[in-house]
Order: structure tokens, then sequence, then C-alpha cells
């Protein structure tokens, strides 16, 4: 993304782009190898896609964002990157707001 805000945490960075003209969010993911193995991969950017749904509900349109997982994403379990997740969100969405 050449444009937009970035935010990041140990694990995750988040890419974000406001556009007004949109309906609805886009989400793109990128899990690289240097995550975990293919099971591994498949299984970070199934729980991203599942956060990626509670996002969407509760900011149903107007930007777009690429969640890139970093090393150690597969090894944390579900709350911890939920946690993760939702908090660089929040801060994504409120800082870019202002």
């Amino acid at each position: 993304m050449k444009s937009g805000s970035r935010f990041s945490t140990k694990h995750l960075v988040i890419h974000l782009k406001r556009d007004g003209a949109q309906p609805h969010a886009r989400f793109g993911f990128i899990v690289g190898k240097p995550v975990a193995g293919a099971v591994g991969r498949n299984l970070v950017k199934r729980r991203l896609r599942s956060l990626a749904r509670e996002v969407a509900a509760k900011h149903p349109g107007g930007f777009d964002m690429v969640v890139r997982a970093q090393v150690g994403a597969a090894q944390l379990d579900w709350n911890r990157l939920r946690e993760e997740f939702l908090g660089v969100v929040s801060t994504a969405l409120g800082k870019d707001a202002e």
C-alpha cells in the first residue's frame, strides 16, 4: 500500500487507508514463509479473517486494511492474537480518524 497509515505490534503490521467512497471495508492478509510452515500460515490467515469479520461488523466501510503477520504470530494462542489485533486496529481507526 503506497499511501495511508502504518501501525504495528510485535507480531502484526497494519496498513490502513481511508476511502470514504467505498461502501464496505476491504482486508488483505500477508503471511509469509518465515512465519510458519503451510499449516501454521493457514491457521494464522483463518484467525485473521475471523477477526477481520469482527472489525467489519463494527466499522462497516470506508477503509482498506492490509494485515501482515510477523515471525512468531503462529505461536500465539487465539486470545493473545485477538487482543493484539483488535488493539492495533482500534488504535489505527482511532488515530486515522483524527
